[in-house]
């Protein structure tokens, strides 16, 4: 197999076109890690959540990492990491515009809202918080390519139902 650094820009092409990544957030040394569904945006992610253990330690510690990855089988994937900072996107009137572009970006992908939704449902009618927007402001990314090898071609280890 070969594994490739990606560019800036197939990271950020790979960005664009994803919707679905792991967010990691972390407090007292202990990490966390969730599902979220996002939209890019040149040097942010804009999500959707209710209050949770993510959004409580998020405003503890704004450092956090997203990790995207695209996997059609062990040969051939793609993974991106970014790293950065949370922003609330509160009702106040200073984000007022950006919490409004945020909701119409993600509005345009399909179950954008799903994995707030979920969560609200595990909650009693008492504590239920009203949904929120956020940001994360990218202060970094990383990517890596994998493709197989003329060898692993060659054998035809990309078309093994195992490999899948």
């Amino acid at each position: 197999m070969w594994i490739s650094e990606m560019t800036e820009k197939e990271c950020r092409e790979f960005l664009a076109r994803s919707t679905f990544g792991r967010l990691a957030c972390a407090r007292e040394s202990q990490p966390y890690i969730v599902p979220i569904y996002f939209v890019y945006e040149p040097d942010h992610l804009y999500g959707f959540s209710t209050f949770g253990q993510k959004i409580e330690w998020m405003r503890s510690n704004p450092r956090v990492c997203v990790e995207i990855d695209e996997v059609p089988n062990h040969f051939r994937w793609k993974s991106v990491i970014v790293s950065g900072r949370y922003e609330e996107l509160t009702d106040e009137p200073k984000y007022r515009a950006e919490r409004e572009q945020a909701q119409i970006l993600l509005e345009k992908r399909f179950l954008w809202w799903q994995t707030a939704y979920a969560a609200m449902q595990l909650r009693s009618e008492k504590e239920r918080d009203q949904p929120l927007f956020y940001c994360i402001h990218i202060e970094g990314m990383t990517g890596r390519n994998a493709m197989p090898d003329s060898v692993e071609v060659r054998v035809g280890f990309e078309d093994d139902p195992r490999a899948k």
